[in-house]
């Protein structure tokens, strides 16, 4: 019963972070609520007993990804200037498509019959998942750092260029 409760709030503490990523002004703003995200999403995964997801997702989301979209964003926020709002003139049209998008979505959910009973989790599954990262998986898992690694690198340009 706990367990359950304390999924509901962590389940409403993310949806409200990913809600004030979607709506925030400020960019900075935004990104701080993405990380909030990301940590909920974490602790989901915590309390669904896939630790190994939920450090992965504190590692990789939150250690990584958010820190790189920071940084992008406080080198080189200068160059957008006063004009970059978050809000455009087609607001209203991205909110009927994201409405619509939700109801076909919801529709096609209900239709899907899912299954009652849950396999079993092999004991070894994450040895595997560990041996498949730095065995079959490496070259991709090299490559998205390397591609992180560079775009914070033309950040840093892109901000050195504008001041220097």
């Amino acid at each position: 019963m706990l367990q359950q409760v304390i999924f509901i709030l962590m389940a409403i503490f993310t949806l409200g972070m990913a809600l004030g990523t979607v709506t925030a002004r400020n960019l900075f703003h935004a990104a701080l609520f993405l990380v909030g995200t990301f940590a909920g999403v974490a602790v989901l995964y915590v309390l669904l007993e896939a630790e190994f997801l939920a450090v992965s997702q504190v590692v990789v989301y939150i250690g990584a990804i958010a820190t790189l979209i920071i940084f992008a964003i406080m080198l080189s926020r200068s160059m957008m200037g006063k004009e970059a709002g978050a809000m455009n003139k087609q607001w209203l049209f991205a909110a009927g498509g994201s409405a619509l998008l939700f109801i076909v979505l919801a529709m096609l959910l209900s239709k899907v019959p899912f299954a009652t009973q849950v396999a079993p989790v092999p004991p070894d599954t994450i040895e595997q998942i560990g041996s498949s990262f730095v065995g079959v998986y490496v070259i991709p898992f090299e490559v998205a750092s390397v591609l992180l690694l560079v775009a914070l690198i033309g950040a840093i340009m892109l901000a050195r260029e504008r001041h220097g």
